[in-house]
């Protein structure tokens, strides 16, 4: 199992941007699909965007348009970009990362974000 280590949060006000990363380290990065996930309070952890191995993208229709998920396969590192936050996009995020042979892949700490004004 790899270790993933999330950083990059932070208060932001409504329309501003932030940058997550997610530093992984082990073996299998080049090869493994990865996620951001996201938690708010009372709310379920959700899918925010998605990258495969050859860098095909997901988002979730909330953030479509204003994230970006990219991979920096040198630094085994993947981020989220998010632009024009919105308060619902407080929550804490997840960097999820998952070798083809696992059901379940690895979950990093988590790394709060909060957009208020």
């Amino acid at each position: 199992q790899v270790q993933l280590v999330e950083s990059g949060g932070g208060l932001v006000q409504p329309g501003g941007s932030l940058r997550l990363s997610c530093a992984a380290s082990g073996s299998g990065f080049s090869i493994a699909q990865m996620g951001w996930y996201r938690q708010a309070p009372g709310n379920q952890r959700e899918l925010v965007a998605h990258i495969t191995s050859g860098g095909v993208t997901t988002y979730a229709d909330s953030v479509k348009g204003r994230f970006t998920i990219s991979r920096e396969y040198a630094k085994n590192t993947a981020y989220l970009s998010m632009n024009s936050l919105k308060p619902e996009d407080t929550a804490v995020y997840y960097c999820y990362l998952r070798l083809p042979t696992q059901v379940f892949g690895s979950w990093g700490q988590g790394t709060q974000v909060t957009v208020s004004s």
